[in-house]
């Protein structure tokens, strides 16, 4: 599949640009730093929809090796973890309309990329993306297995938090790419925040249609990545603890 960027309406542009105005004005001093200088990196700061080939991924290649690839939708896990295998972040191509702003039932592109894409330019990131899909990939048709990386992808990638210089900041692009969680994760005392624990991660259900009950913190993104062997030696325990 490819991105048709003609078949985009002056109304889609409009609500990208709306979209895109109302986050980078919640963003700063809450989003890590990463991902504000990823931003700059892959040439975000415009309010245009992104083309993947002559914008996105000129900019993202060279970086980190990493490319964005059009998708209609929601795939199936195999294809999405095959993907990410393979260094290539899978990117809807549909944007939600005006009267959809604050909320979706899936992912649309303004999530996919401008949630997810400028983080990708951190390479110890990427190389733990890339690491988990393939740890995904050995276990693909073991629904259970699948479940517990699916709940460690959601509260890292998704709605993961990272300290850096003593102050909690966004990496997830879940909570980035929504005005209302963006401030929730940071400064609501209702969720709970806790360090990143692997064991714990793999064993704690998510939400999918309310702010998140609970956050995990990293101290560093070098941490997801040597966290990697742990998440396969603690996934094959509890997969052993359960039969």
């Amino acid at each position: 599949m490819i991105q048709n960027y003609s078949a985009y309406t002056a109304a889609d542009q409009d609500v990208w640009g709306l979209l895109f105005r109302r986050q980078m004005h919640r963003l700063p001093g809450r989003a890590s730093q990463a991902y504000m200088d990823g931003i700059v990196a892959t040439g975000f700061p415009n309010e245009a929809i992104p083309d993947f080939e002559k914008d996105l991924n000129p900019r993202l290649l060279p970086l980190t090796g990493w490319r964005v690839v059009a998708v209609p939708g929601l795939i199936g896990n195999r294809e999405f973890f095959e993907l990410m295998a393979d260094r290539q972040f899978p990117a809807t191509t549909w944007l939600r309309t005006r009267d959809q702003l604050d909320y979706l039932p899936e992912p649309d592109m303004f999530h996919d990329t401008f949630g997810h894409v400028p983080v990708l330019t951190n390479q110890p990131f990427c190389d733990f993306l890339a690491a988990l899909s393939r740890i995904a990939l050995d276990h693909v048709d073991h629904d259970e297995a699948i479940e517990m990386v699916a709940r460690l992808y959601w509260y890292t990638v998704e709605f993961g938090l990272i300290r850096e210089k003593g102050e909690l900041r966004i990496y997830g692009g879940g909570i980035l790419s929504s005005p209302g969680e963006t401030i929730y994760a940071l400064e609501s005392n209702v969720p709970k925040r806790m360090d990143y624990d692997v064991s714990t991660l793999l064993q704690t259900p998510y939400v999918i249609d309310r702010f998140q009950e609970q956050y995990f913190i990293i101290d560093s993104y070098e941490q997801l990545y040597e966290s990697i062997e742990e998440i396969k030696s603690k996934l094959d325990m509890l997969l052993v603890d359960d039969l």
